[in-house]
């Protein structure tokens, strides 16, 4: 009777302290619950999952995978390895080995060794050393999320079926949680989307008078916020390609030279055409090398409608930071039309402002012209006039002196009627100014009277070509002036639709055989470096004609 009472003492014994072990485990398994529902960020919650369960079974290392859509691990979250190991490991893995095993059969899988399991494929360098093993997948409804990796379980031991069932409760648990998570990232993604695009373009329209270029970096700076990306970039289409992009402002951790060029894919060229935001998964097919392999993924997302030929947002995430989920590309289209259309309306507003500038420029110029430039020729005439009634060398001279003075005044008037016909942006000057500048200077000391025809929309030729009118107009004007001994020169500058013709007359002694040609030869040469061609005319003592033609690049 004593030892059968000993048995049975002893018996109850255990099965109390297994009553109070699994009392235990349920504790914890509810605190373990109750810890990954207490944050509804996503990733607050991937981490307690894998901290929770580590603490849950006793094992050392713990991480969580993240099933991307080509069903390979897209995130990868640990416990166990500090951060600079992580960085010594380098790139995480994406589902090789026994880590893919759980993806092609989703079931709890324990090991003893799992570098003895059939697929196992070891670990990279600076990776600590690993044994035992316990995976479970974690499920979203019916659908696999990720799975839950654990190992090292504490003093060497295997894990049992009872941690198995451990993981397992915690797994689904984990699931309703990150469904609730996933839900709550949705609605705070599309706010932050919406709040950025209605805040941008509060501050486009209220704010008018701002720079185009302070406007594309205010949507830049916002949008970069709204889609946690690492780098933002406004880009119009290359108008000399139409196989690249422009940059023209950039925001973020990462920098491009201003006015980088960057390929266009056929992806990007069709999304631009539809006006509908696109995903570019290589990022190596529109940054070089060393930007590309800082990257993740890429969302291009077109400003305005397609027939609007608005700018292009680009957003890139830092690689291995996640992807760009539907709801990114779902509130980038609602984002894109909103700041499309402020954007539009602040063009239209700045070309009204200009169409209106432009007509008290040209109202202002007639008056110059009709007026002013008149009644000084007049009062130089009256000058000239006084010659006969005055007598001694002094009154001559000053009637002179003052009779070149008002001429020169009119040169300035003329010079200021053309500026103001130019319409130019402040602290920019245009070409037709510039043209102006430099004959005016080139006559300034000689007795010639220039005369200008221009005619057409001189001011929107490239620039290369530009500098080369102005070196060939420099050339023949010089010429005239040291030369020719002319006491008129007349230069027209015409911009028809397809070419570029400078004219550039005087009445000089002209000539016959000249004995020094370089500088005629230049003129010749930068014509047909540029598909043209150059005709000079002149004949002794009836002027020199330079009639100097190029072809133009068709306008976009």
């Amino acid at each position: 009777m004593p030892r059968r009472v000993q048995d049975l003492l002893r018996e109850f014994v255990e099965r109390a302290e297994e009553l109070v072990r699994i009392q235990d485990h349920m504790n914890s398994l509810i605190g373990a619950v109750i810890s990954i529902a207490e944050d509804l960020s996503l990733q607050s919650v991937l981490e307690r999952v894998v901290q929770s369960a580590c603490e849950l079974v006793g094992a050392q290392y713990g991480a969580l995978g993240v099933l991307g859509e080509d069903q390979r691990l897209s995130h990868f979250i640990t416990v166990g390895i500090d951060d600079d190991q992580v960085r010594l490991i380098g790139d995480f893995p994406t589902g090789h080995g026994v880590l893919g095993q759980l993806i092609r059969d989703p079931k709890p899988l324990r090991l003893h060794d799992l570098h003895q399991h059939p697929v196992s494929v070891g670990f990279p360098e600076n990776h600590p050393p690993m044994k035992t093993f316990l995976g479970v997948p974690i499920r979203v409804r019916e659908a696999i999320f990720g799975n839950l990796y654990l190992t090292e379980k504490a003093n060497g031991q295997d894990f049992t079926v009872e941690d198995e069932e451990l993981a397992i409760a915690l797994a689904a648990a984990a699931g309703v949680a990150i469904q609730n998570a996933r839900l709550y990232d949705v609605s705070r993604r599309r706010q932050r989307w919406l709040e950025a695009g209605m805040t941008t373009s509060e501050e486009l329209i209220s704010n008018g008078g701002r720079a185009p270029e302070e406007d594309l970096d205010l949507v830049a700076e916002w949008a970069l916020q709204a889609s946690e990306s690492v780098l933002a970039i406004m880009a119009d289409q290359d108008r000399g390609d139409e196989g690249f992009l422009s940059a023209k402002s950039f925001v973020g951790d990462l920098a491009l030279p201003q006015g980088a060029r960057l390929p266009s894919p056929p992806a990007l060229a069709n999304a631009v055409a539809e006006g509908r935001p696109v995903l570019i998964h290589d990022p190596s097919a529109l940054f070089d090398g060393g930007t590309a392999e800082k990257l993740g993924d890429v969302l291009v997302i077109p400003l305005g409608h397609a027939s609007q030929q608005g700018p292009i947002l680009l957003l890139a995430r830092r690689a291995g930071t996640g992807q760009y989920s539907q709801t990114d590309l779902e509130s980038a289209v609602v984002f894109g039309s909103q700041v499309g259309l402020a954007l539009g309306l602040n063009r239209a507003r700045r070309r009204r402002e200009e169409v209106l500038i432009g007509l008290d420029r040209d109202r202002i110029a007639l008056d110059l012209h009709d007026l002013v430039i008149r009644r000084l020729f007049l009062v130089g005439l009256s000058i000239q006039g006084l010659r006969g009634f005055t007598a001694g060398s002094g009154s001559e001279a000053k009637i002179a002196a003052i009779t070149n003075e008002l001429d020169a005044s009119i040169r300035e008037l003329r010079s200021t009627i053309y500026s103001l016909g130019e319409g130019t942006k402040p602290g920019e000057q245009a070409f037709s100014r510039a043209l102006v500048d430099l004959v005016t200077g080139a006559v300034r000391d000689a007795s010639v009277v220039p005369r200008f025809n221009i005619a057409g929309r001189v001011d929107d030729i490239p620039s290369p070509i530009a500098r080369q009118v102005l070196a060939v107009v420099s050339e023949a004007v010089s010429n005239a002036v040291k030369h020719s001994g002319a006491a008129n020169l007349t230069v027209s500058l015409a911009a028809e639709a397809a070419a570029l013709e400078v004219l550039v007359e005087d009445d000089g002694q002209g000539f016959d055989n000249p004995g020094r040609v370089s500088g005629l030869d230049h003129m010749r040469h930068r014509a047909e470096s540029l598909g043209g061609d150059c005709v000079i005319e002149s004949t002794s003592e009836r002027g020199t004609t330079v009639r100097w033609r190029i072809p133009l690049p068709p306008t976009h």
